[in-house]
């Protein structure tokens, strides 16, 4: 009875050393992957995303055949104020941080927590990291790979690609994705000729472009709108940007 106790110990042991084997190199294979699609995306423009895949299954489930609308532009084909309207209204601090936002993440908490309307402090990394590789939801596995991408594209990208990156995916209406698109559906127009007031209103909906519209805007959108103007002027315009 000793020898085989001891036998069903080691046959143990070797499953729990076989197992964390495993885990170490789906660990490895992970990074090492990520790490190479990432940096190669600092260059590759990414022909969909995530959130766009998910949109179009879902669309398909529902009985809607229209396909997903979404073309690339570069950062030096869109107008000088789109930019700057996605800064003024997201991530102000965007060309200061590493990825997060930390004041603002303690500001959201604090407000949370007295039980105010929750918000929250997602900067657009964080938004980018999502929005191209993730799924939507708010679990604590979902918001650690966030983080973990989050940490590459910072670290591989620079400032300005990220912004070009966010620009091109954001979802932007149903089934419009990107400045290029949301520019051409809504004014008739290239990127490239968008007024400071036609890239605040678009940056205006982003929290949420099924509920806010750009065609007929609500009075919060609007007021939003004006807020964003303000902020772009407050910030300094388009100059804001220059060193990113």
């Amino acid at each position: 009875m000793a020898k085989k106790s001891s036998s069903q110990k080691i046959s143990f042991g070797k499953r729990i050393f076989n197992f964390f084997k495993w885990i170490l190199k789906f660990a490895i294979f992970f990074f090492v992957s990520t790490v190479l699609v990432v940096f190669s995306m600092r260059w590759i423009n990414p022909v969909t995303s995530s959130i766009m895949v998910q949109r179009q299954i879902s669309g398909l489930f529902d009985g809607e055949f229209e396909l997903i609308k979404y073309h690339w532009v570069d950062y030096d084909d869109v107008s000088k104020f789109m930019p700057i309207a996605i800064v003024a209204a997201e991530d102000q601090n965007f060309p200061k941080h590493f990825g997060f936002d930390f004041k603002q993440i303690e500001k959201a908490l604090k407000e949370n927590k007295r039980g105010r309307r929750v918000r929250g402090a997602s900067t657009i990394t964080q938004q980018v990291a999502k929005n191209l590789f993730l799924w939507e939801g708010k679990s604590f596995l979902r918001k650690g790979i966030e983080a973990y991408f989050t940490l590459l594209i910072e670290l591989l990208w620079d400032k300005q690609r990220i912004l070009e990156v966010h620009m091109n995916i954001a979802e932007m209406g149903d089934k419009i994705f990107g400045v290029g698109t949301a520019s051409v559906a809504y004014f008739k127009k290239p990127a490239a000729s968008l007024n400071i007031r036609q890239a605040a209103l678009l940056a205006a909906i982003l929290p949420n472009p099924k509920k806010y519209s750009a065609v007929k805007p609500s009075g919060y959108v609007r007021g939003r709108q004006n807020w964003i103007v303000r902020q772009i002027n407050s910030l300094g315009g388009a100059d804001y940007l220059k060193d990113i």
